[in-house]
Order: C-alpha cells, then structure tokens, then sequence
C-alpha cells in the first residue's frame, strides 16, 4: 500500500509516518518510481508504536522495543528492563512534582496571608 493508504489505515498522518520509518521503527519498499510501499504488515506495527508512544517511550527505545513483540501489542520478556527503566524515571518524575506542588502551594499560602503592596 501507498503511504496515503497507511495513513488512512492507522489514522496517522503521511508526515509522522515517514518520521517513524526515518526513525527505524519500521521500513518501506521502495517502488521503481520510488515512492514508499507497505506491507499489511505496517499496519500492526504502527498501532505498536502508537500505543507505546502513548505510554511514554521515546522512539529511541521504541525501536529497541519492536523486536520484542510477539503477537499484536503482546511484549515479550525482553522488553521488561526497558520498560521498568522508564516506569523508574515516570516515577523520579512524580515525586519530583509532587515536591514542586508541595513548595508552590507553601508559597502561596504564605503570600495569602501577607497584605498587597502597591507597586
């Protein structure tokens, strides 16, 4: 298929695909003419690579990650590390917002109280 038809396929626009392949996520045939070909194969691999997007991944790991897959979106053992690695920085990430909310809402609290000077 045509990248047009991918595009309608996955709901992904011809742009982000092309940055997907560049990218190493997947490839395209080359026609003679050469504009891009896909496999019905592509289809499937794009939904992967959404739904780890959505889950945070850059595309760095991603493309480590699709080796990984065993059926649809089913991961395989081999993708545990990279993912707990990244549930480990999602979580550094939290807490650290967690501790900006706290100082913020202390500010706030402190300045509520103090009156208004004019400017």
């Amino acid at each position: 298929m045509k990248i047009g038809d991918l595009a309608r396929a996955t709901g992904v626009s011809p742009r982000l695909l092309r940055y997907y392949e560049e990218q190493g996520l997947f490839a395209a045939q080359r026609a003679p003419s050469g504009h891009r070909r896909y496999g019905p194969e592509t289809v499937e691999a794009v939904g992967r690579v959404r739904a780890l997007l959505a889950a945070g991944l850059p595309t760095s790991v991603i493309r480590d990650l699709m080796a990984c897959f065993t059926e649809g979106t089913d991961l395989d053992a081999c993708a545990a590390q990279h993912l707990r690695e990244h549930l480990e920085g999602v979580e550094a990430r939290i807490t650290q917002l967690e501790t900006t909310r706290s100082t913020l809402a202390a500010l706030l609290t402190a300045t509520a109280s103090r009156p208004q000077v004019a400017a």
